[in-house]
Parts: C-alpha cells; structure tokens; sequence
C-alpha cells in the first residue's frame, strides 16, 4: 500500500511569510473575468482567499467553483474562508492531485466554463512525466470554448534563491541531487505554447506574457520564506540536524544580502507566466 504523502503546508505559515501571493493575483483574476453564472474549476486553490472574491461574483447568479488542491491543511483553510464569508452554496472543495484529474471522473465532464489556477502550477507541473496528462486533465474538464487562464512561475523566478539554495545543499549532496529535489518548474511562454497547441492540442492560446514582478517580503521575512518554500530540498539533510539547520542558515543569510531593500525589508525576484487560452 503506498504511503500517503506528508503534507508540509501550513495556512498559518503561508499568511506569515507568503500572503501577497493572493493579493497580488489583480491581472490575472481580470484576465479571468469571472461572471455570475460561471462554473469554474480552481486548481491549486490554496488557502482559498482568491475563492472568496470569485464566490461574491458566483453569489449573484447561477454559477458555482469547485477548489481542488493536494494539501488537506488548504483545503481545510479554504472551506472555513468559504463558510465564514457564507458562501458554502456556491463554493466547494477537495484533496485532489492536480495532476490526476484524467482519472477523476467527477471533473472530466466538460462542464467547467473557466479553469483557473494561481501561483500552484509551478509546483504541479515539476514531474516532467506527468506535465502532458495535466493539460489532457485541463482540457476534459473545460466545456467547449471554455478558458483555461493561469498564473505560475515562469523562467527566471526567483533565481537568486535557486542560486543560494543550489550553492548551499549542492556542495554538501551534489549539485545535481540539490537540482532534482527542487519542487518547481519555471517555463517560458515558447514552452506553454508548444505544449498547450501542438503536444496537447486542442487549446488556441489568446494572451501570454511573462512579467518581472519584484516583490516585497512579508512578515516573515528571508526566513520565513525560505522554511516554508524550500523544505523539501532541505530533507536531504534531515539525517544530521545540525548540517540541516547550518545550510538553511548559509541559505538565509546569503538572501538577506542579495535581497536587502535600501530603506528596509528584502524583495524577491519574481517573474509571472500569465496564459488565457480557450479550448477548441
């Protein structure tokens, strides 16, 4: 029997040290345009904030949003969002690797007229394997001439922490294992659009864009950030604490260097890919 994956999110840290990610979601929930009687599809729906203002939108009419994420702890935090903001009619939710949506047959109907998804796709797409089902997912659930509209990382995100991280855990396991255990995948807009209109087919691309988009640390600063985005690649050395916590800390005050603000606080370097295509 296959041993059930840890979950390592916690909604707590996230609104400690990664709460602008929903905040600053403007541009693409404009490029999403949701109206009152969607029904739309939100994978990766995190903590469920962004649910929320779509659930407002849903709440005049007739449509309704499904959340799916691979962490029970966000789901949990999402339904409670969705139930103190009374919108438990319009929203619902569910522990679903995203990459598994082919076998979901609940949500390959083709009834979605908007599948959306922000800030999660550069964690879902990183087994190379399995980025093509996740489009072939994508575009079964989609109605015809539904949209698929995301935001992820792309190419260049958050370099200097990749840089740091890499140096850090490479010199002590090898670059190429450090490599390996990174959790993300960071494509161009060339990648996103071979992939959706030639490998998968059946998506004609209508906007894409790649944006550097500085962004502020929040409360929880370097480290924050840093202890909740990177664990995974520091469990390479979870077999000798101190190793661990001395390479966390090289990580850490690297970035508190590189990333420092003149008048204060630290910036990362993140760069968006934004795609609205619409299934054929």
């Amino acid at each position: 029997m296959p041993t059930e994956k840890e979950d390592t999110w916690s909604s707590e840290a996230y609104q400690h040290s990664a709460s602008f990610v929903p905040k600053l979601a403007t541009k693409i929930l404009q490029w999403l345009d949701p109206r009152k009687d969607d029904v739309i599809l939100d994978i990766g729906c995190g903590d469920g904030v962004l649910d929320v203002q779509i659930g407002q939108v849903l709440s005049q009419g007739q449509g309704r949003l499904h959340g799916v994420d691979s962490s029970p702890a966000m789901i949990k935090a999402s339904t409670a969002s969705i139930a103190s903001a009374n919108l438990g009619g319009k929203c619902t939710f569910g522990v679903i690797d995203a990459t598994e949506l082919v076998s979901k047959a609940e949500l390959q109907k083709q009834e979605f007229t908007k599948v959306f998804s922000n800030a999660a796709m550069h964690w879902i797409l990183r087994p190379e394997e399995r980025r093509e089902i996740f489009f072939r997912g994508v575009k079964d659930a989609l109605a015809p001439g539904g949209h698929f509209v995301f935001e992820m990382g792309g190419l260049g995100n958050v370099c200097e922490v990749r840089a740091a991280v890499l140096t850090a855990v490479g010199r002590r396991i090898g670059l190429a294992e450090a490599h390996a255990l990174e959790p993300w995948f960071f494509p161009d807009e060339e990648w996103a659009r071979k992939m959706m209109e030639e490998t998968v087919g059946g998506f004609e691309i209508d906007k894409i864009e790649r944006e550097w988009r500085p962004t502020a640390a929040d409360s929880g600063g370097v480290e924050g950030w840093v202890r909740l985005m990177v664990e995974q690649v520091f469990q390479a050395l979870s077999g000798d604490a101190v190793e661990k916590e001395a390479c966390i800390r090289e990580v850490i005050d690297v970035l508190e260097i590189v990333c420092a603000k003149p008048g204060g606080g630290y910036m990362f370097s993140y760069v968006r890919l934004r795609v609205a295509a619409r299934k054929l």
